[in-house]
């Protein structure tokens, strides 16, 4: 089964695959930014303002999920389906159908471990062209995911701010 790393914009999820990727562990990409980065250099300044934006990132993270199938091993994930129905949210959309599908409860026991890790703010944003959000809409953000995450029944296990090898180390010793 998939296991989940989510938490708000900048919070550090990136640096922790990273980290757990040198451990030796499989991970899938996070999709929504370089679907941003994309469509930013085809001239779409911002992406997340098109009809069609929740779909390219749904369609790209469940893409990169196809390629590394267990069940040789844990995967982890930077972000998943669930984090898109929560941008979604928070973007005021209607969530696309495909979207609903993948993230209904009977779909997600069958494919995700039942906790996320859940990588709490440093209580800064690092802007770059994908990351726009301030600091007090990551922390609105941050409580969605929360929400999203426990609505449909997962258990969130708190990754706190701590250097980036006491994270990853946090996430490999966790039970």
């Amino acid at each position: 089964m998939f296991q989940i790393l989510s938490g708000a914009p900048g919070a550090g999820k990136t640096v922790l695959i990273r980290g757990l990727e040198l451990a030796g562990m499989r991970v899938v990409e996070e999709a929504a930014t370089d679907v941003i980065a994309w469509w930013q250099a085809c001239g779409c300044e911002e992406p997340w303002r098109q009809p069609g934006f929740v779909d390219a990132i749904l369609d790209l993270q469940l893409q990169r999920q196809s390629s590394l199938t267990p069940p040789f091993g844990a995967v982890f994930l930077d972000r998943s389906p669930v984090c898109t129905l929560a941008l979604s949210r928070f973007l005021g959309l209607t969530p696309p159908v495909r979207l609903l599908e993948e993230t209904s409860v009977e779909r997600l026991r069958t494919l995700y471990r039942p906790e996320v890790f859940f990588v709490c703010s440093l209580g800064f944003i690092t802007p770059t062209s994908a990351r726009r959000i301030s600091i007090e809409e990551a922390r609105r953000f941050e409580v969605l995911h929360r929400q999203t995450y426990e609505a449909l029944g997962f258990r969130l296990v708190d990754i706190p701010p701590a250097p980036a090898a006491d994270r990853v180390a946090r996430v490999l010793t966790e039970p």
